[in-house]
């Protein structure tokens, strides 16, 4: 049976959706079969991948409002072993729709359960808040994974994210676990990055992943060719510190 892994931070531009799309690919690439799910209504996991969001028909907000089946929405990848569920702009609309349906929290759940088999890794890239879509997402995980970035503002907000995962597991979904914290972003010159690594890891050190991703110029351009930093320069730094946090998410899932 698969694992739903959220990847989740109400901050913007820490690195979600950069992580989303080349952990997948690397799980990948690593032989593990795995589903993408783009929930954030930018849709930058559907078009990192290569795939014109404007194009997409049916995505993750026909998966949310039940109207297609969740095996209907799958698109190939070019990325070996790598599936998406693909997103498009439409997605805005769906916490106004689903505000006054039952079990509301519960949409993405239901709708993943009959593919949850067919792979080894389901990864979902959530929107940069805490509303409906991520609420959605973590109540249809097992796990979430939260990117820090290396900068100024880092913790801020942890403390609420963690909070909501707390009322989650309360509430919707007892098997939530926190995955990890996955520091972003980080580079070794500055002074403040340094410091950012040690107060983490002073504070989460349990919870933190050993790898680091470390600020990249590859990585930032990946994108704009529509690819996973494994299909666009595999012998770059992003490539090796995602493929090294795919290595680590194996193996601490192996000993679990």
């Amino acid at each position: 049976m698969g694992k739903i892994i959220a990847i989740a931070n109400q901050k913007g531009g820490v690195g979600k959706t950069t992580t989303a799309v080349n952990l997948s690919a690397s799980l990948g690439v690593l032989e593990k079969k795995v589903l993408l799910i783009d929930a954030d209504p930018q849709a930058n996991a559907t078009s990192g991948l290569g795939i014109d969001v404007e194009s997409v028909e049916n995505g993750t907000y026909q998966l949310l409002e039940h109207t297609v089946a969740a095996k209907d929405l799958i698109v190939k990848t070019s990325s070996p072993n790598l599936d998406i569920i693909p997103a498009h702009i439409d997605l805005v609309a769906i916490e106004i729709e689903l505000v006054d349906k039952d079990e509301r929290e519960y949409m993405m759940r239901k709708a993943v359960a009959e593919i949850k088999d067919l792979y080894d890794y389901i990864i979902i890239d959530c929107a940069p808040s805490l509303g409906l879509l991520t609420l959605n997402a973590l109540t249809a995980s097992d796990s979430v994974l939260i990117p820090i970035q290396c900068e100024y503002f880092a913790l801020e907000g942890l403390g609420k994210l963690l909070n909501t995962v707390k009322s989650v597991q309360k509430i919707h979904n007892d098997q939530l676990d926190i995955e990890g914290l996955l520091l972003t972003m980080y580079d070794s010159r500055l002074r403040l990055s340094n410091q950012v690594v040690e107060e983490v890891n002073q504070h989460f050190k349990a919870l933190t992943f050993k790898t680091i991703i470390q600020r990249n110029v590859r990585l930032s351009e990946a994108p704009s060719y529509g690819e996973s930093i494994i299909n666009y320069d595999a012998a770059s730094k992003g490539s090796e510190n995602y493929l090294s946090l795919a290595n680590e998410l194996i193996q601490k899932n192996a000993s679990n």
